[in-house]
């Protein structure tokens, strides 16, 4: 990016791992520019068709540490107000069906726990999906009759789980029974936005495989390709019923400038008290 174009933003951030998620999403983009981070980090910036959104879209690669490391340095860099991550997962309950879409209410890093003598000890950490998204994503998918959408946990483990007979199955099923999807980046990405402080985040995924030894021919069929199709028309329908934060109010000016005694400051970097004086001028 020239040294002499302003800093870039974006309103929402969508994340991806795998290129066909990215895809996904992209197609719904609109005069997508790619912009490049100083340590080579690549995004796509765009706009979101019939919405007040600027979207920066984003393929980060596989796995939990990766997502963390990179949703922070996106989000410090585009100053976004949500972080969707959108992709495929594996169903691990019998009401899940190939094609659903999971919407993270909560999103379980698996691994913490202490081994003892008597057995494992599991040390759950937790990330809840925002409040606001969440609800955004339940009205959503009560407007998509072709979806089939569950507002329920997700699992996030540096496994892909292919044997629903595995003692890491076994794992999860006692530990974190109520998660109804298993993928590998959303407790990276949820964390970091939940180190940010004032960030909405939320993961969606659809289901591409039921986690069990059919995934290579569930993945062959053109599982991923519908699932990842799903999972980005939710996100871009939990967008539509979610509005930037500055173009909510009723009475605020599109271009962000007040009359009267209002000085405006968003934007800047300004903190703190002001003191000026009339002139009449």
């Amino acid at each position: 990016m020239p040294a002499n174009r302003p800093r870039p933003t974006a309103a929402a951030v969508v994340l991806t791992a795998l290129p066909l998620e990215y895809d996904a999403v992209r197609a719904r983009l609109v005069g997508a520019e790619e912009i490049v981070h100083p340590n080579g980090t690549r995004v796509e910036l765009g706009r979101l068709a019939d919405t007040a959104w600027t979207v920066a879209l984003a393929e980060l690669g596989v796995g939990a540490l990766t997502a963390a490391s990179l949703t922070t340095q996106i989000v410090d860099w585009l100053g976004p107000e949500a972080v969707l991550f959108v992709g495929v997962a594996g169903g691990l309950k019998d009401d899940i069906g190939i094609g659903d879409v999971v919407v993270g209410t909560k999103v379980y890093a698996v691994h913490g726990g202490k081994q003892t003598p008597e057995g494992f000890r599991a040390r759950p950490e937790v990330w809840h999906g925002s409040h606001r998204l969440v609800q955004a994503a339940r009205s959503a998918l009560r407007d998509m009759p072709d979806v089939r959408g569950h507002s329920k946990p997700i699992a996030v483990g540096d496994v892909v789980l292919a044997d629903d007979r595995s003692a890491f199955a076994a794992h999860i099923r006692h530990h974190y029974d109520d998660a109804c999807a298993i993928e590998t980046e959303g407790s990276g990405a949820a964390h970091a936005a939940h180190l940010n402080g004032q960030l909405d985040a939320l993961v969606i995924r659809g289901i591409s495989d039921l986690a069990d030894a059919g995934k290579h021919a569930a993945d062959a069929s053109g599982s991923q390709i519908l699932a990842a199709e799903r999972a980005a028309s939710v996100a871009v329908e939990v967008l539509r019923k979610h509005r930037p934060r500055e173009s909510s109010g009723a009475g605020d000016d599109p271009r962000g400038r007040h009359g009267g005694d209002h000085i405006d400051f968003r934007g800047g970097i300004f903190h703190g008290p002001v003191v000026g004086k009339r002139t009449g001028r």
